[in-house]
């Protein structure tokens, strides 16, 4: 029987900052329109929280079960692939938190959805998730050894992630909201190639096709730096469009609060570009993920 330890290991809750930082993103949007929904936000985090959950444990099932995972991994210890959780045990969690993420998903729609339209609409999406959670890794084709994780990333941690959430507290919507949505959606994506840099000897050799993979260590460098600058334009774009006192105000310093991020992230990048040795890395994966977290914070506070 797995240990309590093990199941914590196999829940990687070090990823859930990221994961709730679109929803945190899409809430404080509609707070700034005063439209935030207590009831909604809590809901959209459990829902937020058991679709991570589903997809770190379909990760470990996954990389084990097409070779990605072994004795050469430079990342943390996967449950599976040591043995500390068989592959029929971390099947059936897989299906517990996809179940509980249903209903909590339509829990959620329950108490936001206003008409049978979006109801069908959410619910596909949800749905949606769910299968994107479970074949990210898993399956006879899962789609992140075709190289199409990152895409996959931005989409949930970025567009559906931020626009979902914005949407069900306010039932409106503003182009505008796109341009936090993808700096998520980008450092979401950069921690995720953070992952990939570090692994990208293992994932060759199982034929993982990750992007680093593809396109080299060198150019993998350059694409993190293109996804956090990517990030950082696009909020300072939303802070001109939205704030037409952005830039010359100084009653208003509050608004400015969002760059005190910016230093955190540069040596992310700094560290992508220096640090050599798979090892050294992991730690950025972290960091990165806590520094969305805090940008998206502030960020928000910065709005209101």
């Amino acid at each position: 029987m797995p240990s309590l330890q093990s199941w914590l290991h196999a829940f990687r809750l070090r990823t859930l900052p990221l994961a709730l930082s679109s929803i945190f993103m899409g809430s404080f949007l509609a707070q700034s329109q005063q439209k935030f929904r207590l009831d909604v936000f809590l809901l959209a985090v459990l829902t937020t929280i058991l679709l991570q959950l589903l997809s770190n444990l379909a990760n470990d099932y996954g990389d084990f079960m097409n070779g990605a995972d072994n004795d050469d991994r430079q990342g943390p210890k996967r449950m599976v692939q040591t043995g500390e959780i068989s592959p029929s045990q971390m099947l059936n969690a897989m299906y517990l938190f996809g179940a509980m993420a249903f209903v909590s998903g339509l829990w959620l729609l329950a108490v936001a959805i206003q008409s049978y339209q979006d109801f069908f609409v959410f619910l596909g999406l949800g749905i949606f998730c769910i299968v994107g959670a479970i074949t990210y890794t898993a399956g006879k084709k899962p789609y992140g050894y075709a190289g199409l994780g990152d895409i996959s990333v931005f989409m949930f941690f970025g567009l559906v992630g931020v626009g979902g959430s914005f949407y069900l507290h306010t039932h409106s919507w503003t182009h505008l909201v796109w341009l936090p949505a993808i700096s998520c959606g980008l450092l979401a994506t950069g921690v995720l190639n953070i992952n990939n840099i570090r692994d990208i000897e293992t994932d060759k050799n199982a034929g993982k096709k990750t992007i680093p993979v593809r396109i080299g260590r060198n150019n993998a460098s350059f694409y993190h730096l293109f996804l956090i600058m990517g990030a950082i334009f696009c909020a300072i774009f939303y802070m001109v469009f939205t704030q037409k006192d952005f830039i010359f105000s100084f009653q208003k310093p509050q608004i400015w609060l969002f760059l005190l991020s910016f230093p955190l992230l540069f040596l992310n990048i700094k560290a992508i570009f220096t640090e050599k040795t798979p090892q050294k890395l992991d730690p950025y994966l972290k960091q990165l993920a806590l520094s969305t977290l805090l940008f998206v914070i502030l960020f928000g506070l910065s709005n209101q």
